[in-house]
């Protein structure tokens, strides 16, 4: 995992939630992660990580507050903790 993918895990578990994270930067983070970002048909995104699975709309733009907290607590379900596991 390179710096700019610790930095954008770091800001996707910042408080308060940010609303400003590119998605393909967060679908990147998921790969260097070990997990799997699929686009289905009709804007959906599946996400695959740690035998955990994750569907979303497929943004065009920054992700919104509540795309950012959903997939904060998919890495939480799925045993992520930057904190722990990639300290800054």
């Amino acid at each position: 995992m390179n710096h700019k993918h610790r930095n954008t895990l770091h800001a996707l578990f910042a408080h308060p939630v940010s609303s400003n994270i590119d998605p393909k930067s967060a679908y990147a983070v998921i790969e260097a992660l070990g997990g799997e970002v699929d686009h289905g048909g009709h804007g959906q995104v599946v996400i695959k990580l740690n035998g955990h699975t994750h569907g979303a709309h497929a943004a065009h733009h920054a992700l919104s507050k509540d795309e950012v907290a959903g997939l904060r607590k998919f890495l939480e379900t799925a045993g992520i903790n930057p904190e722990r596991d990639f300290p800054l």
